[in-house]
């Protein structure tokens, strides 16, 4: 199988336009190894990768940013409508320069929210008009892949399947099979075969590298990228698929992403919306008066959309990073955010953290603090965790408890039903939950906590009496919920946390 050149071709279209979709029949399809395997080929050959991730993920994203040298991007076509994902996907294609944009389904690549398919890859490929390499798992199968390839082809109208890369190929023999196979019965073009492999390269992406190391991941994992890249550029022809995702049209020209004047009310889920914001095009510069927010990206707490840290400085806040598992002194902050991460890997380092141990004084002082998923865990009053409890923030008086499998999984969907800082009751949220911790009540205040979101879709921290779920803790300026949100489907939420810190600014200098 011919290899990429070591001069790689330049996409010869605009840089928002070279582009190519990763996907596969299911989950576990090869489509992640295929994916890194191909932005670490092409990066350390020199050419300039954007990874993108299909839909709400954090731990694949940070691969992707590790196999490209850049910081990856979330697509989801829940939280933003065709166009405006046209225009982040230009924002981002801009900010990065790369010359060529690769893109990470997730799941099967029609499988979405309902039998139409909503919000799957295949619906995100046709709204970016982006070309599908399909990874096809031939696991003891040869003729029966080209009725596959045939029915992905033929399914839904619009879909650019541009190829398929053969994978857990047995041998020889099997792959010639499989290639006569694909090649008689169908016009899709078989640009790889990858081997079937002794050992997974990849570790177990939730409680492997990545929970134990942040999105730093750790030594090892650019060990592992450098085996896929070489996997990669063995097996697949590279020069094909450089090809194919370089012979697009441009996109679309749409409306600045930012600029939320142009977006509000044009079909897509916004919520919050009357808020302030700011004017197109604002810089991200902080102002000297700016209020300055603090958020924790450490080991433990590291799941942050970046597009959620530009609105707050677009909002005008000055942003500084934070970790709760070192000594070293933070300065005086006007607001704190707390990401999602593995707080359950680090209970005890956590626990003994001197920051935590003050989290209670600013909270009394007033400081807002805006908390999702592992940072709410931070602020309950204990974690446990294989029959150890280890005393947390305190913030809540809750526990929280890990459990071997997932205990909220998938897009969320929320009524905001009381006064809070952060999102106007009677509102609609959308966001998502991923976590394998529950909430605890202690029988002390068991039915007596008022959550601020009623779920319509999603668990988060439990059923009330209607059975519907329950989310959204608030005392004071704490926001404490399962719940991650995306900000830009939610344009409200950054103006209003940086307002409130601005607030909390002039209570603490007088001014």
């Amino acid at each position: 199988m011919p290899a990429v050149s070591s001069h790689p071709r330049t996409p010869r279209t605009g840089a928002s336009s070279a582009r190519i979709c990763i996907s596969a029949l299911s989950g576990g399809g090869g489509k992640t190894l295929l994916s890194l395997g191909l932005a670490r080929a092409f990066s350390r050959q020199g050419l300039a990768v954007q990874p993108f991730k299909k839909g709400p993920d954090y731990i694949d994203a940070a691969w992707l940013s590790l196999a490209a040298g850049r910081q990856a991007s979330n697509l989801d076509p829940y939280f933003l409508s065709p166009a405006r994902l046209r225009a982040l996907f230009r924002h981002v294609m801009g900010r990065s320069g790369a010359r060529l944009a690769l893109l990470e389904g997730n799941r099967g690549l029609f499988d979405g929210m309902d039998v139409r398919g909503s919000c799957a890859t295949a619906e995100l490929a046709r709204t970016l008009d982006c070309p599908v390499l399909l990874s096809l798992d031939c696991t003891k199968m040869t003729r029966t892949a080209a009725a596959l390839v045939a029915g992905v082809r033929n399914f839904e109208p619009g879909l650019r399947l541009a190829g398929v890369v053969l994978n857990q190929v047995a041998s020889a023999r099997h792959e010639g099979i499989l290639r006569e196979a694909i090649t008689t019965y169908t016009d899709v073009p078989v640009l790889g075969a990858i081997p079937r492999l002794r050992e997974n390269p990849l570790p177990e992406r939730h409680m492997g590298l990545a929970s134990l190391c942040g999105d730093d991941l750790s030594p090892q994992a650019q060990e592992i990228l450098e085996k896929l890249a070489d996997v990669v550029r063995d097996h697949v022809d590279m020069d094909r698929v450089l090809a194919i995702a370089d012979d697009l049209p441009a996109l679309p020209e749409e409306p600045d992403f930012w600029d939320e004047t142009a977006w509000t009310g044009e079909g897509q889920p916004v919520v919050c919306s009357e808020a302030p914001a700011p004017a197109a095009g604002a810089g991200t510069s902080p102002r000297a008066d700016a209020p300055r927010i603090g958020y924790v990206r450490d080991r433990a707490l590291w799941f942050y959309y970046e597009e959620n840290l530009e609105a707050l400085r677009r909002a005008g806040a000055e942003l500084v990073r934070l970790s709760l598992l070192d000594d070293a002194a933070w300065p005086e902050l006007d607001g704190l955010y707390l990401g999602g991460g593995f707080p359950e890997d680090w209970a005890r380092e956590l626990s003994a953290s001197p920051h935590l141990a003050r989290l209670g004084t600013l909270v009394a002082r007033g400081l807002p603090i805006y908390a999702e998923c592992g940072g709410f865990m931070v602020l309950a009053s204990a974690l446990e965790r294989d029959g150890q409890r280890w005393p947390m923030s305190g913030i809540f008086p809750v526990e929280t408890r890990f459990c071997p499998k997932p205990q909220g999984l998938g897009y969320v969907r929320a009524d905001v039903v009381l006064p809070n800082p952060y999102f106007p009751q009677g509102s609609v949220l959308r966001g998502h939950e991923f976590h394998y911790s529950l909430c605890h009540e202690p029988a002390a205040v068991s039915g007596r906590l008022d959550h601020a979101l009623r779920l319509r879709k999603g668990t988060g921290m439990g059923r009330d009496a209607e059975g519907h779920g329950r989310d959204g803790l608030v005392s004071g300026r704490v926001w404490a919920a399962y719940c991650h949100i995306f900000a830009p489907a939610v344009p409200g939420w950054a103006p209003r946390f940086v307002e409130l810190a601005r607030c909390y600014r002039q209570e603490r200098t007088g001014g």
